[in-house]
This record gives C-alpha cells, sequence and structure tokens, in this order.
C-alpha cells in the first residue's frame, strides 16, 4: 500500500506544485460566488433590477434576462478575481520557490508524495506582522487525495519546523468560504484571532472577509 510522503521542494516539482495550487484556488470560485449572492446589497440589485423591468415591461421575459444577466456578469467578477490573485502568485513567490523558501532564513516549502506523485503542498516563512512567528502558507491537496490525513500531515510539519526553531506560534490566514480549512486548523488546536476585509475594493463588494488563526506552540510546550 503507498504511503504519504512529506519532504522539501525540489525543482522537478515545480509543475505539479503551480497546478495543485491553480487548481485548488479555483475551486473556491462557486462558494465565493455564493457567498456574494448571499450578501445583502447583490439582493437589492437582483431584486430591484426584477421588479423595475416587470413594471415597465409587463412582461416577465425581460427581467428574467437581465438578472440571468447580471448573475453571468456576477459570476464572471468572482472568476476574474481569483484568476488574477493566481496569476499574482504564480508571478512572484511560487515563481521562483526555491529562492523564496529554500535560500531564506526559517523559510521552507513542503510537498507531499502519494506513491511517487506530488499530491500536495505547504510552506512557511517569517509572518511580517507578528515578530517571533512564523507564517503557514500554499497549504493545498488534490481533490483526488483528500480525507486521507495529507493536508493535516502536511501542517503538522509546519508546526514542528516552527517549534525545532524557536519560534513562538504559527500564524495562518484562510477566507470565510474555506469552511473545510477553517475546520481542520480549529482540530489541529488553532485560535481564531481575528476576521478582517482586505482594503481592495472587491473584497468590500464581496463582504470577502479573511480570518487569521493562530497556533500558540509556546502553551504546547508548556502542557507538554
Amino acid at each position: 500500500m503507498a504511503t504519504i510522503q512529506i519532504r522539501k521542494y525540489q525543482a522537478d516539482d515545480d509543475e505539479a506544485v503551480k497546478e495543485i495550487f491553480t487548481l485548488g484556488m479555483s475551486e473556491h470560485v462557486p462558494s465565493s460566488f455564493v457567498h456574494l449572492l448571499k450578501q445583502p446589497p447583490t439582493q437589492m440589485i437582483l431584486m430591484c433590477t426584477f421588479c423595475a423591468l416587470m413594471a415597465s415591461s409587463k412582461s416577465i421575459l425581460l427581467p428574467v434576462l437581465a438578472v440571468t444577466l447580471l448573475l453571468a456578469g456576477a459570476r464572471q467578477f468572482v472568476v476574474y478575481i481569483f484568476n488574477k490573485y493566481i496569476d499574482t502568485s504564480l508571478k512572484l513567490d511560487l515563481n521562483d520557490i526555491t529562492g523564496t523558501y529554500l535560500q531564506q532564513k526559517d523559510t521552507c516549502f513542503w510537498v507531499a508524495e502519494y506513491d511517487g506523485r506530488v499530491v500536495g503542498t505547504v510552506a512557511c516563512l517569517p509572518n511580517e506582522n507578528a515578530p517571533g512567528c512564523l507564517e503557514l502558507k500554499r497549504a493545498s491537496v488534490r481533490r483526488s487525495h483528500r480525507r486521507m490525513g495529507i493536508a493535516q500531515a502536511l501542517c503538522q510539519t509546519v508546526a514542528d519546523f516552527t517549534r525545532e526553531r524557536g519560534f513562538a506560534a504559527v500564524i495562518l490566514y484562510t477566507s470565510v468560504v474555506q469552511t473545510d480549512a477553517q475546520k481542520l486548523y480549529e482540530r489541529m488546536g488553532y485560535e481564531k484571532i481575528r476576521e478582517f476585509l482586505l482594503p481592495e475594493l472587491f473584497a468590500k463588494v464581496m463582504n470577502f472577509t479573511l480570518i487569521e488563526y493562530r497556533l500558540d506552540l509556546q502553551r504546547d510546550r508548556k502542557e507538554d
């Protein structure tokens, strides 16, 4: 039976890592679209458009068509936002994983290998806003290999790395739509520190909240 191996990133993993990241981020489009539809301003716009056209045209076809086009436009807006984030990430840290995560102090990038195939990723580096803490980043697992404990093993690898280097805690950020990730982090002992909106206009329009989690390793050491 194949086993899961967590190892450091190698240059040959580059294509697989970028594929896992891209597919993983793209999976959040449907849930983000639903999140957008649940927002009161979105519902108000759709309702007002439907009612106004219904009253003026005296026909059901035009308002239905208009609302359908608005929904299609809203979904394309969400797709655009995620594609822009993916493209930016691929041009920044994921464009030079070795230089960003393997040649800098207190940083690392790991992959999870299953049956000779890279199926998961995770990384860490010092958190800019919390001195003495490392930040968990780029955690993702192929859909076909979830529910196998790979994500938890990757996150534990970061926690062990952080503890070995004497840092106080692991910090990470996830979004309001990533409910499975939130459940995993909370099972592993992460505590929700705060929720906040990104300063970008799209985040305000979508009410797209980010959540900051913290795993306090000093507390774990005292309990041990």
